[in-house]
Parts: structure tokens; C-alpha cells; sequence
């Protein structure tokens, strides 16, 4: 083979293959700790309580079920309708479907377009047209071609085309499970507000029939000329206002009812849960280390793939600079009559590269470099601090989680000391020691803490669902699609 020849075929590897013009794209370091501030703090917080342990390093990690550590059967039949029938998913899903087409749609710039377009012509040309003799003249055109045009990607413009569209459709991929993971937490949250409405609903019932016996009691020693008219006055006033709360607790309960209807993609009509007093402690939840959240958290993950798309951007805006260079060809028929179309004299075909390169442009694609490179100090911007308010939420919850369980600790205490004062108060009055005034004191402070007790039980479940959720629910990075 000789020089000349094997120059051109290197040439055409050359122009073939191509290089990619832009950065390489780095993934952005994240200022990192090396362990939550409130680990050490959350572990010797469970040795103040027999019935809370810490998680142990052998201790399943979370899965995509996490629900299920809460061991709650009518929890675990209710998650799962989540990611089947929610509506705001499935629009979330509808755009991941959308980015994914966008693949295909920029990796088919990679390939040649081939097209025809058939045309018969018949013209006649004035006699008295300008500039020419005052003849006229009939003609007639006939083709059948087969054209062929493929720009040839020696920049990169198009496979960068291709990468952005591959990783907005990964972001798009994390923003959906993003939103199953933030509509099951929301799930869990408003189930276990429902349950905590049922208990303050049976305790304020309870409370009810309570305060009847404690009506009907003052009334029977206020007829026996015992009590005075104000003690019936009390005693059918906290009644009454316990009433009030029953229905306000009712009302309450019915609207989280709706809340997981809807997310459900039921109308409220069709759904109804039975109602079961919260009575739980929340699970131990294996937490890991600040770096691994890093790749559990699929919106950090939707903000990374970000970031490597507005790198791809940078490089579309430099390829700009550079000609672009197209190759061109025709092949076909092309015959004045019809009959003589398809004869071996009517082929024709053309074939050639086309070269085009902007000399002056006024600053336009500097000025689109310029964007694309602050697109991109944005999107690393948004991926750190996506990841810094990651941080936040799992020491949030961490701490929420060790206060609320000291709360818990001290609030049993309580209640069971007003408990005990109601009690006596009651002893004391029925003895006619004491004035009814200080039972109605004892029965309202004795409410207020066994209600403290619901209250607090309701924010440990609730920190624990935040918790889960601000690690990742059991997601990984893995779970990206290879696109």
C-alpha cells in the first residue's frame, strides 16, 4: 500500500473516530464528617431505656420495604399501593419515560439520515420573460433520488448530546424514586397520625365515661345537699369540654384518613381504615456513615447526574468552535420522460464531504460557553448543598429520636404521678376533705400528660419515618438504569 493511500485511511479513521473537545467530567468532593455528630449520642441514649437497643453492625440494612420494620401488618399492605396507584407518580415515571426517549432521539445524530423525495416536473417558460429572447420553451423533469446525509462527530458535539441525555434521564430515574420514597414516608407519617387520633380518641372516650361517673356522682351528693350547685357547674364543664375534643379528634382522624386515600389513588369515599390505638416504640435503624449517604440518597444522586450533564453542555459549547463536517451523497434516477426513468443512462449519483466553520458570530458562542459553564457551578453548587441539607435531616432526626426518647422516659414518670394524684384528689373529695375544684385540677393535669404520652410516641414515629427517609429508604446508586 502505498503513502498516499495509507494517509487517507488514516485520515478517515481519524475523522471517523473523532476526539471529544470539553472537560473530563470529575465528580464534585462534599465536605464530609467522618461519623453523625448524634451517633454516639442516639447509642447511649438506648441504654437509658430496656426497650430500645441500638443497631448493630449485623443488623439487616434498610431495603426497598423499609416500612416493615415498624412490623405493622396493616402498614405493609398499604406501602406497597403506593408505587402502584399514586398519581404524582406516575407522572414522575411519564418523565423518566421522556428522558429515556431523548436517548435515542440524540444517539440517532450518530447514524446517517437517508430520505427520497420523488418529484415529476412540468414547466413551460413565458415568451416574454426579461433578460432572455422572446422564446418560450417546455420542459419536464422527472427524479427518483435516494439521498444520504451524516455529519461526522470529529468534536464530540453529538456523543456529549448523547451523555447529557443519558444522565438527565439517570436524574430523572432519582427524582422518581425521589418522589416514591418522600410519598411512602408521607404514608407511614399520616398512618401513624391516624393511629395516634384513635388512641387520643379511646383515651378522651374513656375520659367521657370518666367524667359521666364523676357528673353523676357530684349531682347525687349535690341532691343530697352534700355539694354545692358550683361542683355540678364543674363537673358537667369538663364533660362537656371532653365532648368537644372527642369530635375534635374525630375530625382530625377523618382528614388523615382522606390523606391516605389519596395517596393511595382512591377517592376518600371508597377507603376507609380501621382505627387501632398507636401503641409502638420505633425500630433500630441502622444509620452508616456520612460518606455512604452519599450514594443511598437518590435525590444526591439525581443532583450528581446533573452535574455530569452540565459538563457534557461545556462540551457541546466548545465543539461549536470547531467545522463541522458532513458527508453528502445522492443516488438515483433522473429522466425528462417518464418511460425512460428507470434506463441505465437516467443513474446519476453524487457524493462529497461538506466542511462549514463561523468565522464571526458577534460573541455568540462565547457567550454560550459562558453559560454552560455557570450551568455547571450551579449544578455543582446545588449537588453540595443537596448533600449538606442530606447531613442536616439525618442529625435532625437523630436528635429528635434521642430527646423524644428522654421525653418519653420523663413523661411516663408524669403520668403516672398525676395519674396517681387524680386519684387521691378524688379519694379526698368523695371523703368531703377537699373541694371539687382540685379534682377538676387533677383530672385536667392527669389528661394533659396521658396525652403527652400518645404526643410523644406519635414524634418518635414520625422521626423515625424522617429518619428513614433522610437515609435513602434502602436505595443505592446502583439502582440507577445503565441507559
Amino acid at each position: 500500500m502505498n503513502r498516499s493511500a495509507i494517509a487517507s485511511s488514516s485520515l478517515a479513521a481519524l475523522l471517523l473516530s473523532g476526539c471529544m473537545v470539553g472537560p473530563k467530567y470529575v465528580k464534585p468532593n462534599v465536605p464530609l464528617a467522618p461519623n453523625y455528630k448524634e451517633s454516639t449520642a442516639a447509642t447511649s441514649n438506648f441504654k437509658e431505656d430496656a426497650n430500645w437497643h441500638p443497631a448493630q453492625p449485623a443488623d439487616a440494612a434498610l431495603r426497598g420495604d423499609w416500612w416493615t420494620i415498624f412490623h405493622d401488618p396493616e402498614l405493609n399492605q398499604l406501602e406497597p399501593k403506593v408505587a402502584a396507584e399514586n398519581q404524582n407518580l406516575k407522572a414522575a415515571e411519564a418523565r423518566f419515560r421522556e428522558a429515556r426517549a431523548l436517548i435515542q432521539f440524540n444517539r440517532s445524530n450518530l447514524s446517517p439520515t437517508i430520505g427520497t423525495s420523488p418529484a415529476a416536473i412540468g414547466e413551460r417558460e413565458s415568451a416574454n420573460r426579461p433578460y432572455f429572447t422572446s422564446t418560450s420553451s417546455n420542459t419536464a423533469d422527472t427524479q427518483l433520488p435516494l439521498d444520504l446525509n451524516y455529519e461526522i462527530d470529529v468534536w464530540g458535539r453529538i456523543r456529549h448530546g448523547v451523555n447529557a441525555a443519558r444522565e438527565e434521564a439517570q436524574a430523572s430515574a432519582a427524582d422518581m424514586q425521589t418522589a416514591l420514597l418522600s410519598l411512602q414516608a408521607e404514608l407511614a407519617m399520616d398512618y401513624f397520625e391516624a393511629r395516634s387520633a384513635d388512641a387520643e380518641e379511646k383515651l378522651l372516650q374513656d375520659t367521657v365515661k370518666d367524667y359521666e361517673d364523676a357528673y353523676r356522682i357530684t349531682n347525687n351528693r349535690f341532691e343530697g345537699g352534700v355539694a354545692p350547685q358550683s361542683d355540678v357547674d364543674q363537673a358537667r364543664t369538663q364533660l362537656e369540654a371532653a365532648r368537644v375534643e372527642v369530635s375534635d379528634v374525630t375530625l382530625v382522624r377523618a382528614q388523615y384518613e382522606h390523606a391516605i386515600a389519596v395517596l393511595l389513588g382512591q377517592p376518600p369515599a371508597t377507603f376507609s381504615l380501621p382505627a387501632t390505638p398507636l401503641d409502638a416504640r420505633p425500630p433500630a435503624i441502622p444509620i452508616g456513615l456520612p460518606s455512604e449517604l452519599l450514594e443511598r440518597r437518590p435525590d444526591i444522586a439525581a443532583a450528581e447526574r446533573r452535574v455530569a450533564e452540565a459538563n457534557d453542555r461545556i462540551g457541546i459549547a466548545r465543539a461549536a468552535y470547531f467545522p463541522a463536517i458532513s458527508l453528502n451523497g445522492a443516488i438515483g434516477y433522473e429522466s425528462a420522460a417518464l418511460s425512460t426513468l428507470l434506463s441505465r443512462s437516467s443513474f446519476l449519483w453524487a457524493v462529497g464531504p461538506t466542511l462549514s466553520e463561523t468565522f464571526f458570530d458577534a460573541g455568540r458562542r462565547r457567550s454560550a460557553s459562558e453559560q454552560a459553564q455557570a450551568a455547571y457551578d450551579e449544578t455543582v453548587a446545588n449537588y453540595r448543598q443537596t448533600s449538606l441539607t442530606a447531613f442536616q435531616q439525618v442529625e435532625d432526626n437523630l436528635t429528635a429520636l434521642r430527646v423524644l426518647n428522654q421525653e418519653a422516659l420523663h413523661q411516663r414518670q408524669a403520668t403516672k404521678s398525676a395519674q396517681g394524684a387524680q386519684q387521691i384528689f378524688n379519694n379526698r373529695y368523695v371523703g368531703g376533705i377537699d373541694t371539687y375544684l382540685q379534682v377538676v385540677t387533677a383530672q385536667t393535669t392527669a389528661l394533659i400528660n396521658e396525652r403527652n404520652d400518645i404526643d410523644i410516641m406519635r414524634r418518635q414515629m414520625d422521626a423515625s419515618v424522617l429518619l428513614i427517609k433522610a437515609l435513602g429508604g434502602g436505595w443505592n446508586t446502583t439502582n440507577l438504569p445503565k441507559l
